[in-house]
């Protein structure tokens, strides 16, 4: 499955998100009426009536109660005098993720008639939807809006195509003109977002499951699915599956239905909500739930909805480790447990998946930035590589012999090419290398030195926001034994 090629849609049970597709495909305005029927504009105490009843959280990871949101943002137009604004995220930068992506390209007005509730009962003066570069739903989502009217004007916003980019903080950021980075501070949107403006911002996917219980009303949308996490949900399964898809089941559906009906194989695990997910052993899968709920249970997450199954002859920590480093490089790189702490937690998972280090060095490291980031990046990319040593753990006594498991790293994880188009690594001349350390003191994020003096990184790409320094560092080399190559 490519980059471009958005992956076949499945449903398990009666489909609603995806309601009409197997007819129309794509559903234009005339089809969304067919399928969906009308929607009538809801006051703000009704909807907050209507998500509360519903439990309706986020679906873009955290999970964040929609109602929470939609409660601080009125009460902070109400009490800075201002107007709000509505913002809908649909960047999915996680490169494992397609469903926002399948809502885009099949099932734009969904997402519209969500947004448009949400802003008719703010009163919000504008509407931003945010989009990735990639090129994929931008131009659906283009034409959905010139199809209708919206109760505010509706700007579409493309970011860049990272990993960060979807962090809500970062997308509020690019809308502003500022860099589509996370702040360097933690603030709220619903307090201060795009313009200084209060701001409602989720996830596509919220704001189209939105439209369907506006529809439905409380009691029919809480027909299926679990009586604490009511409704259907969205998952993409890549991975290993033999049929790659993008499932809508009900909440408390087994997962194991999920991963028979992609023709998963028999693997080692199954990785539970994306890059900033956790692993669960093929045990837990078997006796696991769709829900988030359920996942945790078991030790899983369902965080932005990404289940990707392992084949038998995958090596988990060899994959695992390519994430981690993919992850260091798409920091933002603006604090220290991303600047540092996260090219530390890559170099130590690197050293133990190939037996030079105990699991313990990545433990430590990942507690380093636990807790500590201006945003969730630090800790959802130590969760990720604590929980592959948890996991994995017989396959790292076998990679602790120097030796290995036996099985190929065969990139099933869904990584793009990688932050940098034209990766660079650091290699050193041991004939001309004196041992001067004077690199370790020009770029010392992730050039270390031994016990001998010696200079000591990871055999990774240096990420892209330290490659001035490895620059830096290869010209004072006095013996010019260090080199940064493609």
């Amino acid at each position: 499955m490519t980059r471009t090629t958005v992956p076949p849609v499945a449903c398990l049970g009666e489909p609603r998100l995806t309601a009409g597709f197997a007819e129309y495909g794509r559903l234009d305005r005339d089809a969304h009426d067919d399928v969906h029927g009308p929607l009538d504009p809801m006051e703000a105490d009704q909807l907050l009536r209507l998500v509360e009843e519903i439990t309706l959280k986020g679906k873009g990871g955290a999970g964040f109660p929609f109602a929470r949101k939609l409660r601080a943002v009125l009460e902070s137009c109400e009490r800075q005098d201002l107007p709000a604004v509505v913002v809908v995220n649909a960047t999915e930068g996680e490169p494992a993720s397609w469903k926002d992506k399948v809502l885009l390209t099949r099932a734009p007005h969904l997402i519209l008639d969500g947004a448009a509730l949400a802003a008719y009962a703010l009163d919000a003066d504008e509407i931003v939807i945010g989009v990735a570069d990639d090129g994929i739903g931008a131009q659906s989502l283009t034409d959905a809006l010139t199809e209708r009217r919206m109760p505010a004007p509706t700007s579409v916003v493309t970011v860049p195509h990272r990993f960060i980019s979807g962090e809500g903080g970062a997308l509020v950021q690019g809308i502003n003109g500022l860099p589509h980075i996370p702040p360097g501070q933690k603030r709220r949107s619903s307090d201060s977002g795009v313009h200084g403006l209060p701001t409602l911002l989720s996830n596509a996917e919220t704001y189209a499951q939105l439209a369907v219980a506006a529809r439905l009303g409380p009691y029919a949308y809480a027909e299926v699915g679990t009586a604490d996490e009511p409704g259907t949900v969205l998952l993409t399964v890549t991975g290993a599956a033999a049929r790659p898809a993008v499932v809508e089941c009900a909440t408390g559906t087994p997962l194991r239905d999920i991963l028979d009906l992609c023709e998963a194989p028999d693997g080692p695990g199954v990785l539970t909500g994306g890059y900033h997910g956790r692993w669960i052993t093929a045990e837990a899968a078997d006796r696991a739930e769709v829900s988030r709920a359920g996942l945790s249970a078991v030790g899983g997450a369902l965080g932005a909805g990404i289940l990707i199954p392992l084949g038998a002859d995958t090596c988990p920590l060899g994959e695992a480790a390519q994430v981690v480093r993919y992850l260091a490089g798409e920091s933002a790189g603006q604090c220290g447990p991303c600047r540092m702490g996260l090219p530390d937690l890559a170099r130590a998972v690197d050293l133990a998946v190939a037996g030079s280090a105990a699991p313990d060095i990545v433990r430590a490291a990942a507690g380093m930035v636990k807790g500590r980031g201006a945003c969730s990046h630090p800790d959802g990319t130590a969760r990720f590589a604590v929980s592959a040593l948890e996991v994995f753990a017989d396959d790292l006594v076998r990679h602790a012999t120097g030796e290995g498991c036996g099985r190929r790293v065969r990139g099933v994880l869904g990584l793009p090419g990688g932050p940098d188009p034209t990766p660079r690594t650091l290699t050193v001349d041991w004939s001309r290398c004196d041992g001067h350390g004077l690199c370790a003191h020009v770029v010392p994020e992730f050039i270390r030195l031994d016990g001998n003096g010696f200079p000591a990184f990871p055999p990774t790409p240096v990420p892209t926001w330290l490659q001035d320094g490895a620059r830096k560092a290869v010209k004072v080399c006095p013996e010019l034994a260090l080199r940064l190559q493609s």
